[in-house]
């Protein structure tokens, strides 16, 4: 049983295929139990975020394709689809998952959110039974990593999200926010770090929509906004300059017709709009009107990788110590599996001890000697400890198998007459 992974991410696959494969909530909870149900597959954890879903399986090596194929299944995924998925393996599984925690792997090189995304994902594994021993002990090695990179690296300086990477983005297109609106969609973590991040640049004014208003208003209220319903979305599109969406709406939120209604009740002045929810929460052909400039979350991807240069010198040195991490996980790995071999040799010399010293105390019992009820005991444990290993390398000769005979020198720490 190893690690394997099947899944896809913002690297292969576009936006438009990765909210096809969103698992979230009940959702999520019922995929858990169908993925630990088929055969080969012990445990699991499904990470599903706007960037990746990926699942991370203790499994026989036959179980990803298993996987792969449920997946397909599940999700009705078409042959365009299949070429976006991808399979780790062991090592290859292990480096994927360190650097997910670590946020090698995400979007904006280095972010946060994406570990503790990973923590929510473990912990909805546990709740339902379908993470166990050996993922629980990965998962903890892998937030232990995971730390260790933010605190010996620079890869975490001046922390970057997408929240703050769209904010920054609307900022350089305005040239500054005092005399402008921004509507928030939304009342989750991302929507909170857009809330923090307009706010600290001086957003004009601040508005944030979410079906449960009493959430939205906690969330204004820190901010000095105001909080609205989404009924009122399309009546309040008409004051925005920005808006920027992040639900877990299963459909889009903002319909082609409200921002048409809302760019002629503007006079066409512009909207600024970025989409960072997975599923898409604005429908694509807004971007088609005239004063609208549409973002999506990919679209967002280029203009992040423009300004990662001074991380990618820390994701390097961060790699660096990854490997040096992986090294010593597998040599842990390795070495438990050690343990019951060496438990049964020792419960086999001890059981051929007990033996022959109940053989001994009755050849004491008959009158022999101490010395000669010494004697024989020694060598009969001698003979009886070393007969087996004797065959197996007599058999290792026969058959030419030197690995074998070099591993019993090294065990043994044995010098031979030829050496």
């Amino acid at each position: 049983m190893t690690l394997q992974i099947v899944g896809l991410n913002h690297k292969t696959a576009p936006v438009e295929i990765r909210e096809k494969v969103i698992f979230s909530g009940k959702d999520n909870e019922r995929a858990l139990k169908s993925v630990v149900s088929l055969p080969g597959v012990d445990e699991a954890i499904i990470l599903s975020t706007c960037n990746r879903t990926e699942f991370y399986i203790i499994a026989e090596d036959s179980s990803s394709e298993k996987l792969h194929q449920w997946l397909i299944n599940e999700k009705k995924l078409g042959p365009a689809f299949e070429n976006s998925i991808f399979i780790r393996s062991n090592d290859a599984a292990i480096r994927h998952l360190f650097r997910v925690a670590c946020g090698l792997d995400s979007m904006v090189l280095g972010e946060t959110q994406i570990l503790g995304q990973l923590k929510d994902a473990f912990r909805q594994a546990q709740n339902v039974g379908a993470s166990q021993n050996k993922l629980g002990l990965l998962m903890q090695q892998t937030f232990a990593v995971a730390k260790k990179i933010r605190t010996d690296t620079q890869i975490g300086a001046r922390p970057v999200s997408i929240a703050s990477a769209a904010v920054n983005l609307a900022n350089q297109f305005f040239a500054g926010f005092k005399k402008h609106t921004a509507l928030l969609v939304g009342a989750g973590a991302s929507v909170e770090l857009l809330a923090k991040h307009l706010s600290q640049k001086g957003i004009g004014q601040l508005i944030i929509a979410n079906r449960s208003v009493d959430q939205a208003h906690k969330l204004a209220k820190q901010y000095n906004g105001e909080a609205i319903p989404l009924s009122k979305i399309e009546s309040t599109l008409k004051k925005a300059d920005i808006l920027i969406c992040s639900t877990a709406s299963p459909k889009p939120i903002i319909q082609f017709s409200q921002m048409e209604s809302a760019i002629k009740a503007r006079k066409s002045r512009i909207i600024f709009a970025i989409d960072i929810a997975v599923p898409r929460d604005i429908e694509p052909n807004v971007g088609n009107l005239k004063d609208v400039y549409l973002y999506s979350i990919d679209d967002l991807d280029k203009v992040i990788k423009q300004g990662q240069g001074n991380r990618k010198a820390a994701a390097v040195e961060a790699d660096m110590l990854i490997d040096e991490e992986i090294t010593r996980y597998l040599n842990i790995e390795w070495s438990k599996q050690a343990v019951p071999v060496i438990a049964a040799l020792r419960d086999q010399c001890e059981n051929i001890c007990e033996e022959v010293n109940m053989l001994a105390q009755k050849r004491l019992m008959r009158g022999e000697s101490p010395s000669d009820a010494i004697e024989y005991a020694t060598a009969a444990i001698t003979k009886k400890i070393l007969h087996g290993p004797s065959v197996s390398l007599r058999k290792a000769g026969e058959e030419s198998n030197e690995e074998l005979i070099d591993a019993a020198r090294t065990l043994f720490n044995l010098k031979t007459n030829e050496e």
